[in-house]
């Protein structure tokens, strides 16, 4: 459960978070969009039928609007980052999503010729952010006790790696046919995905560098937006456009090229340390 009561410590950074703000609501869903219509619907369009090529755009744009809020944690602490400005701005960042999520991610839908339906759209968000977020907030609520809710939170941990790994593999399970039987297809939806993903990084780490941000701070901040909330977007496009969908199968690809491209992404903040103050 997220700890909202984080979000009082906001002063401590403020321009770190202006900058992980921005470039996660500003920035990132766009470069998707046009990176989406540059290689699906232009540069690969000859090997992409019209109808398919539509849903993977879609995908990919869910995943675009889909900041990441848990895994970051992971990152953040392989690269040293301060996890008290990490809790802060996952909390920011979920609060945002709220709000933000269901009408960014249906005006590019939208200008990208894919209709969605607002009620499709805010029921998903509902089921997918707010319920879990408010069941979060409950829970601090009802235990009180600082001490109960990080027992509650280590007990939980397993349940929750656990429930995280079945859910990817049940998709990969659904999505093995498309998967085996177009690599092709995989192999196109994936370009686009690791570009963002470093493009994202390159433009954040070169903000907080700018901002003379400590690495502490800036590994994170670029961390979050070049990760995705793959769990939010996956699930998104199942409800909106169906299991064996190309907006699903989009979702899953960028599930696989994940985690290896966010441990380089970790490899290079460690090497870069000394460009930042202390």
């Amino acid at each position: 459960a997220v700890d909202f009561s984080a979000i009082g410590g906001i002063g401590r950074q403020p321009r770190g978070l202006l900058v992980t703000v921005a470039v996660n609501w500003l920035i990132k869903p766009l470069t998707m969009t046009a990176l989406a219509w540059l290689f699906i619907r232009g540069l690969f369009g000859p090997w992409i039928p019209a109808a398919m090529g539509q849903e993977y755009v879609a995908g990919m744009i869910l995943l675009g609007v889909a900041p990441c809020t848990a895994m970051v944690f992971v990152w953040s602490r392989l690269s040293d980052g301060d996890p008290n400005y990490t809790l802060v701005q996952v909390a920011i960042n979920d609060l945002i999503m709220v709000f933000a999520f269901a009408p960014i991610a249906t005006w590019l839908l939208g200008v990208s010729d894919v209709l969605v339906p607002w009620d499709t759209m805010l029921t998903a968000v509902g089921l997918f952010v707010v319920v879990p977020l408010a069941a979060g907030w409950l829970t601090r609520l009802l235990l009180r006790s600082e001490t109960r809710i990080q027992r509650l939170e280590v007990q939980l941990k397993p349940v929750a790696m656990l429930s995280l790994i079945a859910t990817v593999l049940v998709l990969f399970m659904v999505q093995a046919q498309a998967i085996l039987g177009n690599p092709l297809a995989i192999v196109l939806i994936a370009i686009p995905l690791i570009l963002q993903t470093y493009l994202i990084f390159w433009i954040a780490a070169q903000w907080m560098l700018r901002w003379h941000q400590p690495r502490s701070i800036a590994a994170p901040g670029a961390m979050i937006g070049a990760s995705n909330f793959f769990e939010l977007a996956v699930a998104v496009a199942i409800s909106l456009f169906g299991l064996n969908s190309g907006a699903a199968l989009a979702t899953v690809v960028g599930v696989l090229v994940e985690v290896p491209v966010m441990l380089s992404l970790v490899a290079i903040a460690n090497r870069n340390e000394d460009l930042f103050p202390a």
